[in-house]
């Protein structure tokens, strides 16, 4: 009977000492393992700017695919085919263009969707269409967002900064 108590209490010890060295471990990683931020340090960007429009942003999940993008500037034009791919939501991102675009005083006038969604925008010397689809793979996949923009530099040059005809 003395012989079993002492295994008992043996088993018991063998069994807490490999908890005591994992949490002993843990101790010194403490609940905040990320470093406090610098007092001079900038806080990360949230969003990226489409190509050099300025006036057209996607979350920073979103990442330029150069080599299926294309870009042509002239003394009066300047637009192309942009694509952007990230892991971010179809409603999410539709939802996001919708918001950011307003913000920076587009209009939209149209929006269709299906299993891709699409959207139009304009202002009074730029166009920008929006076509969003997501991967076959479904949640592990993609989103890819195609960015086909226009801009007639050369009538924006006959704008005042509300987007009206200046009158001579």
């Amino acid at each position: 009977m003395k012989c079993n108590t002492v295994f008992n209490i043996i088993v018991r010890y063998c069994a807490i000492i490999p908890v005591l060295i994992l949490l002993n471990g843990c101790v010194g990683m403490g609940f905040n393992s990320a470093p406090p931020p610098e007092e001079d340090s900038s806080l990360a960007p949230v969003t990226t700017m489409v190509e050099s429009y300025g006036d057209i942003e996607l979350p920073i999940e979103m990442k330029l695919v150069s080599k299926k993008s294309m870009a042509m500037r002239t003394d009066s034009f300047q637009g192309g085919i942009h694509i952007y791919r990230g892991r971010v939501e179809i409603s999410s991102l539709r939802d996001y263009i919708v918001a950011s675009m307003r913000n920076h005083k587009w209009k939209m006038v149209g929006e269709a969707s299906y299993n891709n969604v699409m959207l139009a925008f304009t202002k009074p010397n730029k166009t920008c269409m929006v076509v969003l689809y997501e991967d076959s793979a479904g949640i592990l996949g993609k989103t890819q967002a195609n960015f086909y923009v226009t801009v007639d530099v050369a009538a924006a040059s006959r704008l005042n900064p509300f987007g009206e005809p200046i009158k001579q």
